[in-house]
């Protein structure tokens, strides 16, 4: 068999089993079972694919076939140009994400403090701190698994938060000049209708929001504050259809300057707030 013909198979596989990306699942797989790029791939196309390569593609097309993530069977995800280490303890990185870091980053200043709840995988602290190595970052989570995946992250990428282990704002000491978060926001009730890489590999504890997907939210808006330095922001990552009720709650809550920002969908991505000086 050669390259070519593994490929294909290997897309077909993926297609007939109803996974969703199966053209790119199928190569990613390839490129990483064959330690090949796409420039190796055309110059050796028709060439024999070795037997034991053979083997271990398909069975990693297998795996991905009963809809484990891709980044659980390649052990990682690109998230803001960095590679960050993932597995079933942590969110796989996703790239609207991304605008929580590049809307934190737009307000940084040097020498301020960063406090990232919830960080999982620790991949927005982590960015933040490769961007701009002159800040302090801190990272809690409730999950002691999380966390240890984040602090891989963090020698992986050469970035020096603290983390500490707790439920949101319980272990955390001082204040700071921005609070960032991508809390759990999907309802309970709204789990089980997520496609099955989500619902049966990932976290149910990064993915909970209880009933109506706002709890973390409530409990950051209403002790966040006395956390914040005058002027400084406290910004979350929210579900496309909690922008408004997000935003209130923090305009309530004496927060100043709240606006909604857009991810790419043109969907409600990013809620942020000030605190007056």
């Amino acid at each position: 068999m050669t390259y070519q013909e593994a490929l294909k198979q290997g897309e077909m596989f993926l297609k007939e089993n109803e996974v969703e990306d199966a053209k790119t699942d199928a190569w990613l797989l390839l490129a990483m079972i064959c330690g090949i790029d796409r420039n190796f791939y055309y110059l050796h196309m028709q060439e024999e694919i070795q037997g034991e390569q053979k083997e271990a593609y398909e069975n990693v097309l297998k795996r991905r076939a009963s809809h484990i993530p891709l980044q659980h069977i390649t052990g990682e995800q690109e998230f803001m140009g960095l590679s960050f280490l993932v597995n079933e303890d942590v969110l796989i990185p996703r790239q609207d994400t991304e605008i929580l870091v590049e809307e934190a980053l737009k307000r940084t200043k040097p020498g301020m403090r960063i406090l990232d709840l919830c960080t999982g995988s620790g991949c927005i602290i982590i960015s933040i701190l490769k961007n701009r190595p002159d800040l302090y970052g801190t990272a809690s989570d409730i999950s002691a698994a999380a966390l240890r995946v984040a602090e891989k992250n963090a020698k992986r990428n050469q970035a020096v938060p603290v983390f500490v282990q707790g439920d949101l704002f319980e272990p955390i000491k001082g204040t700071f000049d921005i609070i960032v978060s991508n809390p759990p926001y999907i309802p309970t009730a709204e789990i089980e209708t997520l496609m099955p890489e989500v619902k049966e590999h990932e976290p149910r504890l990064a993915l909970d929001g209880k009933e109506d997907g706002l709890v973390f939210y409530k409990r950051m808006i209403e002790e966040g504050y006395s956390y914040l330095n005058p002027g400084g922001y406290l910004m979350f990552e929210i579900g496309y259809d909690q922008g408004e009720e997000v935003s209130a709650r923090m305009e309530q809550a004496g927060y100043q300057g709240v606006k909604v920002i857009k991810d790419l969908a043109g969907l409600d991505r990013v809620v942020i707030g000030g605190k007056h000086v």
